[in-house]
């Protein structure tokens, strides 16, 4: 016959091979009926906050039918007397507390025998009720009691992971409900759908992105406003080896200054006035995924020496803390603006610049991948028919070469923003794309005084330009930055504050379109007043 010793090693050994605890009271029960004379044990979880008690599991050593109540409400006084025993009671039989209101509701009725009741207690409060219900015409012995004891700690720890077990579980469920309704709302059946023009105006794009994804340097990628940045980052980290892990997004521009050191790298409780508890950054959430650094050209100077510190020896420093933590992070960085440019300016740190252009990679513009656009159409519109409720439609051909035919000055995320707009417009019946481009002037129609307003769509080539502002005499001497926000400005006014495209201020300047936008940064010049 096995030692006690023996007894309790096994049944340690049940309540910690068995996930679910109807499993481990099973097993338990089959166990200890060696040394005991048990018919049945019952394992109960109490609920504190609802003043509820619940049968989480029933573990017998025959084929007893013994039963318990599934739930059980416990009125003020027994509840108060249940709670007082929980925190300081030990096991006893249960010809002890037949007296207590709490016994009468949870115990079986039909229990014709002797029977133990233990507390399960949490170290931060009362866990649950162990029943140990012996054969009938038995009685449980004094060493029993003593075995009993040692039985409370094994299945307190049951019923923790029992807890732990249905929490992941909820989340679990939360996290697929939330991701269903996003890829609801995205139009998508999969995260890693395939990249719209993946194979043809992106094809050397997606090249370029298989090849480094499957190392750890650091990416730069380079585009317009509104070319697929985040979507083309999103492919980098899916097709690497740290596809499973976290993909966080940054955006530079959208930090405050004063705020950037603990967003990026965290801060320790009461290192400033409102850090109130220590708070990881976003490389820490990062660790063995990749960090999306979206318009890095925007961070201040400052911010870019820390950076760069990171990127050398892949630890961070928390605001506020003594030692360093060490990052696993795979760096993406994307800007809209010629760091180059900047780099000779000294507006973005030379060193942090050949540090992260290691792979860059080069969106084209939409007008450079018009081929692309009747799919990029098809996936918007299914998009938006399926976030606003309202029946499939497709466009027509006209439709498509309204939309090949404008010049897209915001891109992929513009056409997006025009589809929503069609789709709404048109109600579920079909695309309002001309009205939602917005290119024409309203015309009456011959048509009811209800019917929807029409547009009539006037193409860019006939609209007239601003004539230019008359230039300074020739004897006007001014200087450098005056004279060339002048021309800038001049430029602007007859583009109508178009900065790119065939007919935006960049190509009238013969200058690259970041350049011009950091000049005029420069230059405090604003584009919005040029434009109707």
């Amino acid at each position: 016959m096995p030692t006690s010793r023996d007894l309790l090693s096994e049944v340690w050994r049940e309540a910690c091979r068995h996930i679910e605890i109807e499993e481990s009271a099973t097993a338990i029960a089959k166990t200890i009926a060696s040394q005991l004379p048990l018919r049945a044990l019952f394992v109960l979880r109490v609920d504190t906050t609802a003043k509820t008690v619940e049968t989480l599991a029933t573990g017998t050593a025959d084929l007893s039918s013994l039963s318990l109540p599934r739930n059980v409400e416990l009125s003020a006084t027994p509840w108060r007397r249940l709670a007082a025993w929980l925190k300081a009671g030990n096991v006893v039989s249960i010809d002890g507390i037949k007296d207590e209101g709490w016994a009468e509701a949870l115990l079986p009725k039909e229990i014709d025998a002797d029977a133990l009741v233990g507390p399960l207690r949490f170290h931060d409060g009362p866990a649950g009720i162990l029943l140990l219900v012996a054969q009938t015409g038995k009685s449980f012995s004094a060493v029993d009691h003593r075995i009993a004891q040692h039985l409370l700690e094994p299945f307190t720890v049951a019923v923790e992971n029992h807890g732990r077990l249905h929490e992941l579980r909820s989340l679990r469920e939360a996290a697929e409900a939330d991701r269903q309704t996003l890829l609801s709302r995205l139009g998508k059946q999969d995260v890693n759908e395939d990249v719209v023009g993946a194979r043809t105006g992106l094809r050397h794009v997606m090249e370029r992105v298989e090849l480094v994804a499957r190392s750890d340097v650091p990416v730069l990628i380079l585009g317009e406003t509104g070319t697929g940045k985040e979507v083309v980052s999103r492919a980098i980290h899916t097709r690497s080896k740290r596809g499973d892990g976290p993909f966080i997004r940054v955006n530079c521009g959208a930090i405050p200054p004063e705020l950037i050191d603990s967003q990026l790298f965290g801060h320790e409780k009461g290192s400033f006035t409102g850090a109130s508890a220590q708070h990881q950054g976003w490389f820490e959430r990062a660790d063995r995924g990749t960090l999306f650094l979206d318009e890095i050209g925007e961070l201040p100077l400052p911010a870019q020496v820390r950076l760069l510190r990171v990127l050398q020896d892949h630890q961070i420093e928390r605001v506020g803390g003594r030692s360093p933590v060490h990052v696993d992070v795979r760096i993406v960085a994307a800007t809209h603006r010629d760091l180059a440019a900047m780099a000779k300016e000294r507006t973005f740190r030379e060193d942090l610049w050949y540090r992260i252009n290691t792979f860059p990679i080069l969106l084209p513009t939409l007008h450079e991948r018009l081929e692309d656009v009747p799919a990029l159409v098809r996936h918007f519109v299914q998009r938006a028919t399926t976030r606003f409720g309202l029946p499939a439609v497709t466009a027509s051909d006209a439709d498509l070469q309204l939309l090949i035919d404008y010049e897209w000055p915001g891109n992929i995320r513009e056409l997006g923003a025009v589809i929503d707009r069609a789709v709404i417009l048109g109600g579920g019946r079909r695309l309002e794309v001309s009205a939602a481009l917005g290119l024409g002037r309203r015309v009456p129609l011959q048509a009811p005084a209800d019917s929807p307003t029409m547009y009539e769509v006037v193409p860019e080539e006939s609209l007239p330009l601003t004539p230019p502002a008359p230039a300074p005499a020739a004897d006007d001497i001014v200087p450098l930055d005056v004279a060339m926000s002048r021309h800038i400005e001049r430029a602007l006014a007859a583009t109508r504050g178009r900065v790119e495209g065939r007919r935006g201020a960049a190509a009238l300047l013969r200058i690259n379109p970041h350049t011009l936008r950091a000049r005029m940064r420069k230059l405090r010049i604003d584009v919005s007043g040029f434009r109707d």
